[in-house]
């Protein structure tokens, strides 16, 4: 299966070209800035450089988050441009596991943080001896209320375990565990794999279905709601 895959979550934005299991080519960027213009054009060097155009392909995933708001938008309405444009299937995965999947086979429980801001985490808990498996799903806190909840030693990794790192340790002592720098930055190779994955199980989605999974609602739904509340108010 040929597979077009994006991820946008965070400040690094990534695109892989796979076939089958075989990564093809792939596109990576630190770069946070012009991401809806140079989006396009990482696309189109990464099928490029595999060989192929939209017409090869089998599907086309993208990371669907947690992460930053304005990253999953962009990345998610150019899959929907492409899959309109293509007729191409189009699936997505959860960000936080794709990043997890950094660390195959770790021997501890695999904890990928992104930094959601306020003070809080985007973050979760893998089992990573196969495919990973959430042992806590997806959610948004604070990173102190989360470590309490953690036993035994654990594999931190991301964005989110660097800007916490003091904290962790200070929670978790010798029982944090911290991935080496190279496995900080969530890649779209990775993600090609539970793309496929989802393929493969018929979990293709609609393209009017393809939204962002924010976890936590953005300061416009959180004003709208305050409105409505002020507005009961006698």
């Amino acid at each position: 299966m040929k597979l077009l895959t994006i991820d946008t979550s965070t400040s690094t934005s990534s695109v892989a070209v796979t076939s089958g299991e075989r990564l093809i080519s792939e596109f990576l960027l630190d770069r946070e800035k012009t991401l809806a213009a140079r989006l396009l054009r990482s696309v189109d060097a990464t099928l490029h450089e595999a060989g192929f155009s939209v017409t090869d392909l089998d599907g086309i995933g993208v990371a669907l988050g947690p992460g930053s708001f304005t990253g999953l938008r962009i990345g998610i309405a150019t899959v929907k441009g492409l899959a309109l444009a293509s007729g191409k299937p189009v699936t997505g995965f959860s960000s936080l596991a794709m990043l997890a999947m950094n660390l195959p086979w770790a021997a501890y429980p695999v904890c990928p943080m992104f930094d959601a801001k306020k003070r809080e985490v985007y973050t979760a808990l893998y089992d990573c001896r196969d495919l990973p498996r959430p042992v806590v799903a997806d959610c948004v806190v604070p990173p102190g209320d989360f470590l309490e909840s953690l036993e035994g030693t654990t594999i931190f990794v991301g964005e989110g375990a660097i800007a916490f790192r003091e904290l962790i340790v200070a929670h978790m002592g010798d029982k944090a565990l911290f991935a080496p720098p190279s496995a900080h930055q969530p890649r779209a190779a990775n993600g090609a794999v539970l793309a496929r994955g989802a393929f493969a199980r018929g979990e293709a989605i609609p393209i009017a279905a393809l939204v962002p999974r924010y976890i936590r609602a953005s300061e416009a739904e959180l004003a709208k709601r305050k409105k409505e509340i002020y507005n009961t108010i006698p």
